[in-house]
């Protein structure tokens, strides 16, 4: 068949140039196929591990690391025992169920007693006189809440007053706390009170403070001071109660420690200051 009657022209292929010689290539030439893969390690890497100097320098650096994170830890449960805070939170729901009907009804309980096993306190689950920090946590947080949601019905929600009442709270805790151990330790008063057990005792109040500002928000003004009245007198009760048997407990067995009177103006001075904290802390979110 004659291609040139139809108006075509048959063509020759084109072959490939070959790159000039000894001039510089724009692009790799892959036709070829994908370049050798370098399998074996960095050179320089093994010789930084056959270098008998840089090993003993990783060993060193390691070792150094090691002890300082056991002086890291050791500091640490110094001040705040790992093992011991765990103790503090060995709580389940029955426990907490008879704590706080125990905070809100101490009348007619009648063993107040810490019990002991081999010299070691009982865990509270097995001890509802045993101080725990689970409910003291729960029921600060609660208050938080309680507190916000006091503030929206009144319409004076913000966060910086939030901010502010969390941090009241918390510094009240705190204050509370140093001054039971400078009076406990300038009127040389031995006892088995732990800094925990201290801050579980004084963070009791919160139970009796939502209960107080939630009778406040459902009844009012009466609801508010007579919850009031109820929640300080039974948390004086159980202050009283539970912080005879830690500080009075060890007068016989040192005979070189304050007075007993002096033991018991620090249980009631304690107790006392309760009721005080508790309006602080609630008279402003009810109104």
């Amino acid at each position: 068949m004659d291609f040139q009657q139809h108006g075509y022209r048959a063509t020759k292929p084109r072959a490939r140039a070959s790159p000039p010689i000894g001039g510089p290539l724009l692009f790799d030439d892959t036709s070829s196929g994908p370049p050798p893969m370098n399998r074996g390690q960095d050179p320089g890497v093994g010789n930084l591990f056959a270098d008998p100097m840089a090993s003993a320098a990783m060993m060193y650096g390691s070792s150094l690391a090691n002890q300082g994170k056991d002086i890291v830890n050791k500091e640490i449960n110094r001040f705040m025992s790992v093992n011991k805070l765990k103790y503090f939170f060995a709580v389940d729901t029955k426990y907490v169920m008879k704590k706080l009907l125990l905070l809100m009804f101490p009348y007619t309980h009648q063993d107040w007693e810490v019990r002991y096993h081999r010299d070691t306190p009982l865990i509270p689950r097995h001890d509802v006189n045993a101080p725990d920090l689970y409910i003291p946590t729960m029921a600060f947080i609660t208050y938080i809440l309680l507190a916000g949601m006091a503030l929206g019905i009144q319409k004076r929600f913000s966060p910086e007053v939030l901010g502010l009442c969390a941090s009241t709270a918390l510094v009240w805790i705190v204050i509370e706390v140093l001054v039971m151990l400078l009076c406990l330790y300038l009127l040389t008063v031995h006892t088995d009170l732990s800094m925990f057990d201290l801050v579980a005792y004084s963070g009791y109040k919160y139970v009796g403070m939502i209960f107080t500002v939630l009778c406040g928000l459902l009844f009012g003004s009466d609801g508010y001071f007579v919850a009031l009245a109820w929640s300080s007198c039974a948390l004086m009760f159980f202050i009283v109660r539970s912080l005879k048997m830690k500080i009075m407990s060890s007068f016989s067995a040192d005979s070189m420690s304050a007075k007993p009177q002096f033991r018991m103006y620090i249980t009631l001075a304690s107790a006392a200051f309760q009721p005080i904290i508790i309006y602080w802390l609630t008279a402003h979110l009810v109104r």
